[in-house]
C-alpha cells in the first residue's frame, strides 16, 4: 500500500465531482488548513460543527471533506472566543484540514441527489434541473502498432472514450509515421540521424474536458516514444447534461400518505411535512436535497405527482398547492446521505489506487431540529 496526501484524495474527489459543476458563488474547495500533507484518515461529514471536529480530534483524522462549507460568509475577523473561531482554532492547532464540495456533490454521478434518488428507489432516474452541460474533446494520438493496446487501455482507464453508459470507445487507422531522431535523442524505433518510416496506428477518442491533464497523463506514460504526437480538438458535440435533483418512478404505486412514510423509513427520518391529499396516488417522484423551493416547477412541469426536497417556506407551499403539486418536506439533513455514500466511493477509489487511507462517515447528529 502507498501513503497519499491531501492533494492526491481530493484529486480522486474531484474526479466525480469537479469544482466547475458548483453553482456560482459557492464557497468550495479548501476552507482551512493544507492538503500538502500526509493523510490516514479522512472523516467524511454534512456539517462541520465543534462537536464533528471533537469527532476527528478523537479519530486522529487529517482531513474532513463535508458538503455544507463552515465558512459560507466571508469571516471579517477569527476570535477565538466564539464558537466559528473556536471550531477553526481547534482545527488548526490539530493540524486537521476541511474541503468543502457543495453544489458540486448536489450536481456529480453519484452525489448527493443520485444518493437520495436511490435511497427513496427510484427507477428511470433523470435529471431534475439542468444546470451543467460537459464540453468535450478529442484526442488523436500516433502510436506504433506494438504499443495499441496499451496506450488504449490507460486511455480508457482514466475515464478517456465514456460515451453514454459505453465506455473505453475509440477508432483506429493504420498509416506510417517518419520522423528523424535528433543528435541528442534515444528514440524507441530508429537510429539517430536516420529518417525513419514505421507502421503506426491513430488512435481517436473523446473526453470531457476536465480529464484533459489526467488523459493527457496516462498516454504519455502508457506511450513508448521520447515525444508523443497528438492533437486536441474542440467539440461542437453535446456532451452529458449534469444538474440538481432527479427525477424518476416508484416500482409500485403508492397514495401519498403511504410514500409519505416511505419517506420517513428511507431516508431516516422521525417526522416530515406534506402538502396535499393524503389519498393522491404517487407514481414519478422528484427529489432535490437541501433547500428546493425555486425548483418545484421544474418538477410540475416533468410530471412529477411529489416533489420530496427541504426547507419549504410557507407561502412558497401555498404556491405549490396551488399549481396541484404534492409535496414531501423532510428537512434539509436527509443530504447526511452523503457521508455513507462519499466515504465509500473514496474508499473504493483508493483501493484501486493502492492508497493506506480509511474513511470515516460521521456519527455526529447535526440537524438542529427537535420536534415534539
Amino acid at each position: 500500500m502507498k501513503k497519499a496526501n491531501g492533494h492526491e484524495i481530493i484529486q480522486l474527489f474531484e474526479s466525480f465531482s469537479p469544482k466547475q459543476y458548483a453553482m456560482d458563488g459557492d464557497p468550495i474547495g479548501l476552507q482551512v488548513g493544507k492538503l500538502n500533507q500526509p493523510v490516514t484518515k479522512v472523516l467524511v461529514a454534512l456539517d462541520v460543527l465543534e462537536e464533528v471536529v471533537d469527532e476527528a480530534i478523537e479519530n486522529n483524522v487529517q482531513l474532513i471533506i463535508a458538503h455544507h462549507p463552515p465558512i459560507f460568509r466571508p469571516l471579517k475577523k477569527i476570535t477565538t472566543d466564539t464558537p466559528s473561531g473556536r471550531l477553526i482554532e481547534k482545527l488548526i492547532k490539530h493540524d486537521i484540514a476541511v474541503y468543502a464540495a457543495h453544489t458540486n456533490l448536489d450536481v456529480a454521478t453519484g452525489g448527493v441527489n443520485d444518493l437520495l434518488a436511490s435511497a427513496l428507489q427510484l427507477e428511470n432516474v433523470d435529471i431534475l434541473v439542468p444546470t451543467f452541460e460537459q464540453k468535450l474533446k478529442k484526442l488523436a494520438v500516433y502510436v506504433p502498432i506494438e504499443s495499441e493496446n496499451d496506450v488504449r487501455s490507460a486511455l480508457g482507464k482514466v475515464g478517456a472514450g465514456a460515451i453514454g453508459q459505453y465506455s473505453h470507445c475509440s477508432f483506429t487507422s493504420e498509416g506510417t509515421g517518419r520522423f528523424l531522431p535528433g543528435e541528442n535523442t534515444n528514440p524507441f524505433i530508429g537510429e539517430v540521424g536516420k529518417l525513419e518510416a514505421t507502421k503506426e496506428v491513430k488512435i481517436e477518442t473523446i473526453f470531457p474536458d476536465y480529464l484533459e491533464k489526467k488523459v493527457l497523463s496516462a498516454m504519455i506514460k502508457a506511450h513508448p516514444y521520447e515525444e508523443v504526437a497528438y492533437d486536441i480538438y474542440p467539440l461542437e458535440n453535446k456532451g452529458p447534461s449534469l444538474g440538481l435533483g432527479r427525477i424518476g418512478v416508484l416500482p409500485e404505486s403508492m397514495t401519498l400518505e403511504q410514500f409519505a412514510q416511505h419517506v420517513k423509513t428511507t431516508l431516516d427520518v422521525k417526522t416530515v411535512r406534506v402538502v396535499g391529499n393524503l389519498n393522491d396516488i404517487i407514481k414519478k417522484v422528484a427529489v432535490l436535497g437541501g433547500d428546493g423551493n425555486k425548483y418545484y416547477q421544474h418538477a410540475k412541469f416533468k410530471g412529477a405527482d411529489v416533489y420530496v426536497t427541504g426547507d419549504v417556506y410557507y407561502h412558497t407551499a401555498h404556491d405549490m398547492m396551488n399549481a396541484g403539486l404534492n409535496v414531501v418536506d423532510p428537512g434539509h439533513n436527509v443530504e447526511k446521505v452523503m457521508k455513507n455514500g462519499v466515504a465509500q466511493m473514496l474508499t473504493k477509489m483508493c483501493e484501486e489506487k493502492g492508497f493506506e487511507v480509511s474513511f470515516i462517515a460521521s456519527d455526529i447528529h447535526t440537524d438542529p431540529f427537535t420536534f415534539l
